[in-house]
């Protein structure tokens, strides 16, 4: 029987709001786009410089995302994209204070993305936590208002508090506080890392910052001891294989550590990360590691699974969706 991704329910735990806008989203808004156009100005080439290059890629969705309706317009359309994933539990990220230029407050924003996921939830019957991101570069005014509005909404469907961003050019130092008053108010911190710099980024997240998650993490392959204290801790990686080899992390699928990591016992999960910019969707994702690597049905019941109970959903939610992951 031929391996189809389809028939799989999935747990994704990173993907941005911010860049996965469909081209039937962006069409609406921009009536006169065509697909070309579409292509050379929301996806990244097969093969971008570096990380920094990537990023920049997301800056024509963000000039669009400035205002309520067309904001709470994105969450639904990405819904519509999870769905046809089958995916069954989603945490959404993105950045509120990238969203400011047109006057909204970073409490507008939170707020409406949370009205929208609850009513796109339901309709699509998807259950889904809000993660807020703050950036590398961001100030550390900038991180700790990040964490604030984590801390308020705490109750009202966001779930944590993540740092993104370009690593290898901005330091850890201006986000410690905000992470540490997220995690005094009770709340979950995660943080990308070991993306555009080496294990000693993952291994400094993790000392530094006490996440329970790490956004990549691949490049903790370069030092064993590294993969012991993930290990030891029990640490999940959110293991996005197709934006790492845009992003030119790794030259082809085939070089990508994912199997790899998955032998050596790390807890990993399977993601989308960008799914405009990378030109990727979760189903295409499992189809290109069962061709390449050959994960069967099983190897991603067991990521999945990962993800679940790495996830910031409740217990008895982790247990109800628990018998939907393992059933064919």
């Amino acid at each position: 029987m031929s391996f189809n991704p389809d028939l799989l329910k999935k747990v994704e735990l990173h993907t941005h709001l911010d860049a996965g806008l469909s081209y039937h989203f962006i069409k609406k808004q921009v009536p006169d786009i065509t697909q070309k156009l579409f292509r050379e100005k929301y996806i990244a080439p097969d093969k971008c410089h570096n990380l920094g290059d990537f990023l920049s890629r997301i800056g024509p969705s963000l000039d669009l995302l400035q205002k309520k309706n067309v904001i709470a317009d994105v969450v639904e359309d990405l819904f519509r994209q999870l769905k046809n994933d089958n995916i069954v539990y989603v945490e959404i990220r993105f950045a509120p204070l990238l969203h400011l230029r047109l006057g909204l407050s970073d409490c507008d924003i939170v707020e409406t993305v949370l009205v929208a996921m609850e009513n796109s939830s339901i309709k699509y019957g998807i259950e889904a936590g809000l993660i807020l991101c703050t950036l590398r570069h961001f100030s550390e005014d900038q991180s700790l208002r990040t964490a604030y509005l984590v801390n308020k909404y705490s109750h009202y469907g966001v779930v944590a508090l993540d740092l993104a961003a370009d690593e290898a050019r901005y330091p850890l130092n201006a986000h410690l506080k905000a992470f540490r008053l997220v995690l005094e108010n009770g709340g979950n911190v995660i943080a990308h890392a070991g993306e555009a710099k080496g294990a000693e980024s993952v291994r400094e997240t993790m000392n530094k910052l006490n996440i329970s998650r790490i956004g990549h993490g691949v490049r903790s392959i370069e030092n064993q001891g590294v993969i012991d204290s993930l290990i030891e801790r029990n640490i999940h990686l959110e293991i996005c294989p197709t934006c790492n080899i845009v992003c030119d992390i790794y030259d082809t699928y085939e070089n990508h550590p994912v199997n790899i990591l998955k032998q050596m016992g790390v807890n990993i999960g399977i993601n989308t990360d960008t799914r405009t910019v990378a030109n990727i969707t979760l189903c295409e994702e499992y189809l290109k590691i069962n061709r390449c690597f050959n994960w069967q049905y099983s190897d991603f019941i067991e990521t999945n699974l990962n993800a679940l109970h790495a996830s910031f959903c409740s217990k008895e939610l982790k247990n109800k969706l628990e018998k939907e992951i393992v059933i064919l």
